[in-house]
């Protein structure tokens, strides 16, 4: 997708308001498909008649999820409020999406061992890290060097989705590997402040300016950094972000097809086995919910499915005439 000057214009906007990465790019999509829907009329041309009838294309005929129908429609009213300055109405007149969720993809133990088999020995720390403490991929690759606390073996996950801060477990098994790589991580620093236009790493607007000297010290620095300095696009200074989520995407698939697993893997795969397993193992289903940072009970307890003898613990007929 090529930008125009106006989505450019919508995107560094984003920027001044200190909107996170991901959902920039995940507004400026949907901004976008909604203008290219309209046939590339201009939003200022447009109102709330044009945005239902986008927000019910996505139902009719796209088959859209409730949450993906949700994310176009926060593009668009953040689009109309803040960019067109004509907010749209409240209520706003379209169907909205019922599709079911889907079932979580969940690995059984060996297939998990196996995995690890073959995970590549770059993203393996990242990728324990996903299944060890189920997080979220982007969780992990934002982890900073502060958010370890090897005293109580548990890492502070702050800012999850929804906002929301957490106490995950850490394994034992990975106190080694991390302090390992919080050395790597010291090097890449005593490198970076020896560059003339390194301006420190990446810190939220009120962070950053509570904690103006942090920038440069070990603490603040990402866990798992990049391999390289970049600009940052926000404030078009020189820093060290980090790590690329999709090069560990990549990784998980490879080693996926690497242990001829089946199912269909990815980074939140792990996360989904995670909860199944502490679940399986006879942890509290509360316990598990705190773990994953859910708001919502009943989003927790999808993962009792997989616990379930059959469905809803109904033994087969058929299983009589096997036995």
């Amino acid at each position: 997708m090529k930008k125009s000057p106006f989505l450019t214009h919508v995107s560094e906007s984003m920027y001044q308001r200190h909107y996170a990465k991901k959902t920039i790019e995940s507004y400026i999509h949907w901004i976008y498909r909604f203008i290219c829907f309209h046939q590339k009329r201009h939003p200022a041309q447009m109102g709330d008649n044009e945005v239902e009838q986008f927000l019910n294309y996505m139902v009719f005929k796209l088959d859209s999820a409730p949450s993906t129908q949700a994310s176009a429609l926060n593009a668009l009213v953040f689009l109309y409020k803040e960019i067109i300055k004509k907010p749209l109405r409240i209520k706003l007149n379209f169907m909205k999406s019922n599709r079911q969720a889907k079932l979580p993809v969940v690995l059984t133990f060996e297939e998990v061992k196996s995995l690890f088999e073959f995970v590549n020995a770059k993203h393996r720390l990242l990728i324990s890290l996903l299944y060890g403490s189920g997080l979220r991929l982007m969780e992990a690759v934002r982890l900073r060097v502060k958010d370890v606390d090897f005293d109580y073996s548990c890492l502070k996950i702050w800012y999850g989705k929804g906002g929301r801060h957490r106490v995950v477990t850490l394994a034992p098994e990975l106190h080694q590997a991390i302090r390992s790589q919080i050395v790597l991580v010291e090097q890449y620093l005593q490198s970076d402040l020896a560059h003339p236009e390194y301006a420190g790493v990446y810190l939220p607007n009120r962070l950053r300016i509570k904690y103006q000297s942090a920038i440069k010290t070990l603490p603040w620095q990402y866990l798992f950094p990049s391999i390289k300095l970049s600009i940052d696009p926000e404030s078009k200074l020189l820093r060290r972000h980090h790590s690329d989520e999709t090069t560990v995407q990549k990784s998980v698939r490879s080693a996926a097809f690497k242990a001829k697993i089946q199912k269909h893997v990815t980074p939140h795969t792990l996360r989904h086995s995670f909860a199944t397993h502490l679940l399986q193992s006879g942890a509290d289903i509360r316990t598990v919910q705190d773990q994953l940072g859910h708001a919502d009970l009943r989003t927790t307890q999808i993962y009792t499915h997989i616990l379930q003898r059959g469905g809803n613990s109904v033994v087969s007929p058929l299983s009589r005439l096997c036995s």
